[in-house]
């Protein structure tokens, strides 16, 4: 087994590249960065060869502890350190936090045990929120993972499904009487110019 594992690993290609950092502000005062994250390979492991999807710092914050609980015994890669000072609008802490996170998923992508779990697949493949991810994971949706990556970006996971979660904390309703809108505020999410000064 370990032989063809092994084979299969000289063989596969898996490039991951984190780019395109967007500046979204969620509330009045309150912003955060998320980036996009761009996986090509060939490798039988993945059900899409190409897919991007976009992420912030907390949901691969998630990401890690997730494969901790899930490989007690392997040491995992370390993300980009927190930091309380943090500026979003300065371009060269935001390369090195895009340069961490790549460096942690090539990690990643090294041990067939941490690949093998389906909500890594999902974080990579699919548009799902944390909580939507954690659902599907543990068969508590009417979709598998197979049809949740496949189907990544379609109205296949309707809003209907939305209500009955009764809106995750993510707030990903795009219906205005969710209470995740103020008058006169930018919806949740809503990007504003990244600037470079």
């Amino acid at each position: 087994m370990e032989s063809m594992l092994d084979n299969l690993s000289n063989s596969d290609i898996i490039s991951i590249c984190v780019q395109d950092p967007r500046l979204l502000k969620d509330y009045l005062w309150h912003t955060h960065v998320d980036y996009e994250i761009c996986l090509h390979t060939n490798s039988m492991c993945f059900r899409k060869k190409s897919s991007c999807v976009r992420r912030r710092y907390s949901e691969f914050v998630w990401l890690r502890h997730c494969l901790e609980q899930n490989a007690l015994i392997i040491e995992l890669p370390k993300l980009p350190s927190w930091n309380p000072f943090f500026n979003s609008k300065n371009p060269g802490q935001v390369a090195q936090r895009m340069k961490g996170f790549e460096e942690f998923l090539e990690s990643i992508f090294e041990n067939p045990l941490l690949l093998s779990d389906s909500r890594l697949h999902l974080f990579l493949q699919s548009d799902l929120s944390i909580t939507r991810i954690e659902r599907c994971a543990s068969g508590k949706t009417r979709y598998t993972v197979a049809e949740a990556i496949q189907r990544c970006n379609s109205s296949f996971i309707s809003s209907s499904e939305d209500k009955a979660a009764s809106c995750d904390s993510d707030c990903e309703s795009s219906s205005s009487s969710t209470g995740c809108q103020s008058v006169g505020t930018p919806e949740r999410g809503t990007p504003v110019p990244f600037s470079e000064s």
